[in-house]
C-alpha cells in the first residue's frame, strides 16, 4: 500500500472537529440492525446528521462521508492516502487482485495495461458489435411476451461484454448459469462486508457451498475462453488477447491466475451496472409514456429504420439524458468503501490510519439539497441551459485515479441498448406490480415484469 502523506492543508494548531455519531447504536452490534433491515433508508437518513458521520459495524467504527465536496476530496486529492476498503477486499472472492481491487503500483500498472481497450476510439469501434449482439437478443422477443426485465438486461449486457471484449458468444443456457454464478459471488461479498463477524465464512453452510460452486463455474468458463484464444493461430483483437500478450517491466507475461482474475472481474462488473441501469430506465419509461414518446420520435428520426452506428450516438441527446438521469435517480451503487492507509484530516476531522470510510452514490444523488425534487424522473434536468449540480454531487462511476475504467464503455452501451430497444419495442408495466429497490451488490429492481409490445402495434393503438 502507498505511504503518501495527507495532502489537505491544515493550519498549524487548528483543532480537529469531532465526528458526530449516528443515533440508534446497540451494544455489541452497533448499527448492524438498521443496516440489514433497510440499508437505503439508513444511509439516506445519515445525511441529516452531518457531512461526516460515525456509525458502528459491530466493534468497528465506520465514517460515512455525505458532503459532495468531501467525497470529491476523498476520491481525488486524498486518493493516495486511501485503499479500497472492506467491500472491495471481500470481492477477492473472484480470485487474485484484479484491477477493481488492486492497490498502489499494481493498480497503476494494470490500469495502464488495460486502458487501450477502453480508449474512446476503440469504444467507437465496438458499436457495431454491441448493436448486433443486442439485435440478436431483442429479435427473439415476441409481442405479448412477459419479460423478467432485469434478467433479460443482464443476459444482454453480459452478452455484449463477452462478445466485444472476449470474442465469446455462449448459448442462453450457459450464459444464464454464468450470470447466476456472478450474482451468487456478489451477494456473498456484500454479506461478508456488512456482517462484522467472519467465522461463519469457513463453515460448510449452504450459502458457502453455493459460493464455491459458483466460483468453480466462473473459473471454468473463463479458462475455456482463454484456452480458445491460445489455441487460435489468428487470435481476435480483443481484451483477452491484450492480456495474453502483455508483459510487465521485466518482460514477464501475466500468469494464468492474473489473467483469469482480470477477465472474471471484468465479466462481472462490466455487465451488472449497465443491466441494472437499463432495467430501471425502462421501468421509468413505462411510468412516463410522454417521455417514452419523445424517445421514440428521436430514435425514429435518427435511425430512420436503419442499423445503429457510432455516428448516430451524438445525435441521440435525449437518449443520453435518459441514461444520465437513470444513473442519478437509480444509481446502482449504494455503498462504496475506502480505508485510510495513513492518518488524514477530512472535513476538519482527524481520522487514524486503518479507518473505514463509506459513501453512497445512491444517497448522494437523491439529496434534496443538491437536486430539486430529487425523486422525480426528469431527464431534462440535464439540459445545458438548466442549472447543474455542484462538483462532487454527481459521481456515477467514481472519480480520480480509481474512476471506473469502463465508464465510457458503459455510456456507449447503455445509449445503444436504449435506442435499439426503443426503435422496435415498447415495454408496458404489468398492472398490480410494486417495484422496489433491492440493495445487493447493486440497487436493482425487485420482480420487474413488463409486457413486450411491438412498436407498430403501439403506434396504431395510440392513434385510436
Amino acid at each position: 500500500m502507498t505511504t503518501t502523506v495527507a495532502t489537505t492543508a491544515v493550519a498549524p494548531g487548528t483543532p480537529a472537529t469531532p465526528v458526530p455519531q449516528a443515533p440508534g447504536r446497540l451494544p455489541g452490534l452497533g448499527h448492524v440492525g438498521p443496516m440489514l433491515r433497510d440499508r437505503l433508508a439508513f444511509l439516506q437518513g445519515l445525511r441529516r446528521h452531518g457531512d461526516l458521520v460515525r456509525i458502528q459495524v459491530g466493534p468497528r467504527p465506520v465514517y460515512v462521508v455525505n458532503a459532495p465536496e468531501l467525497i470529491w476530496e476523498m476520491l481525488t486529492t486524498q486518493s493516495g492516502n486511501l485503499g479500497k476498503g472492506r467491500l472491495f477486499d471481500k470481492l477477492r472472492l473472484f480470485g487474485g487482485s484484479p484491477l477493481p481491487i488492486a492497490e498502489g503500483q499494481q493498480h497503476l500498472r494494470r490500469r495502464r495495461l488495460m486502458q487501450p481497450a477502453f480508449h474512446r476510439d476503440r469504444i467507437n469501434s465496438y458499436i457495431d458489435r454491441m448493436s448486433s449482439t443486442a439485435e440478436a437478443a431483442i429479435g427473439g422477443w415476441q409481442p405479448g411476451q412477459r419479460l423478467d426485465v432485469l434478467n433479460e438486461m443482464q443476459l444482454m449486457t453480459q452478452g455484449v461484454v463477452m462478445s466485444v471484449l472476449f470474442s465469446a458468444d455462449p448459448e442462453r443456457g450457459p450464459a444464464q448459469a454464468v450470470m447466476n454464478g456472478v450474482d451468487t459471488v456478489f451477494q456473498a461479498a456484500v454479506r461478508r462486508a456488512v456482517v462484522p463477524f467472519s467465522g461463519w465464512e469457513r463453515l460448510p453452510l449452504p450459502g458457502n457451498r453455493r459460493l464455491r460452486a459458483a466460483s468453480t463455474l466462473l473459473r471454468r468458463t473463463v479458462s475455456d475462453i482463454v484456452a480458445a484464444h491460445r489455441a487460435d493461430p489468428d487470435p481476435a483483437d480483443d481484451l483477452v488477447t491484450l492480456l495474453l500478450e502483455a508483459r510487465d517491466e521485466d518482460g514477464r507475461p501475466l500468469d494464468d491466475e492474473e489473467i483469469l482474475s482480470e477477465i472474471t472481474a471484468l465479466l462481472a462488473a462490466g455487465s451488472e451496472t449497465t443491466a441494472v441501469t437499463m432495467a430501471w430506465l425502462f421501468h421509468e419509461l413505462g411510468r412516463h409514456p410522454e417521455i417514452e414518446q419523445r424517445l421514440h420520435r428521436e430514435v425514429d428520426e435518427v435511425l430512420a429504420g436503419g442499423p445503429l452506428t457510432a455516428a448516430h450516438l451524438p445525435r441521440l441527446p435525449l437518449t443520453r439524458r435518459l441514461v444520465t438521469e437513470t444513473l442519478r435517480l437509480h444509481n446502482p451503487g449504494w455503498i462504496v468503501t475506502r480505508e485510510t492507509t495513513v492518518p488524514i484530516r477530512l472535513g476538519g476531522a482527524d481520522l487514524p490510519a486503518g479507518a473505514d470510510l463509506l459513501w453512497s452514490p445512491y444517497a448522494l444523488h437523491r439529496d434534496p439539497e443538491l437536486y430539486p425534487d430529487p425523486l422525480r424522473f426528469d431527464p431534462d434536468r440535464w439540459l445545458p441551459e438548466r442549472p447543474q449540480p455542484p462538483r462532487g454531487a454527481y459521481i456515477p462511476f467514481g472519480a480520480g485515479k480509481r474512476m471506473c475504467i469502463g465508464d465510457g464503455f458503459t455510456w456507449a452501451e447503455a445509449t445503444v441498448l436504449t435506442a435499439l430497444i426503443a426503435s422496435r419495442w415498447t415495454l408496458r408495466q404489468v398492472p398490480g406490480r410494486t417495484v422496489r429497490p433491492v440493495p445487493a451488490i447493486t440497487v436493482h429492481p425487485s420482480a420487474l415484469q413488463m409486457t413486450v409490445e411491438a412498436r407498430g402495434h403501439a403506434a396504431a393503438r395510440e392513434a385510436v
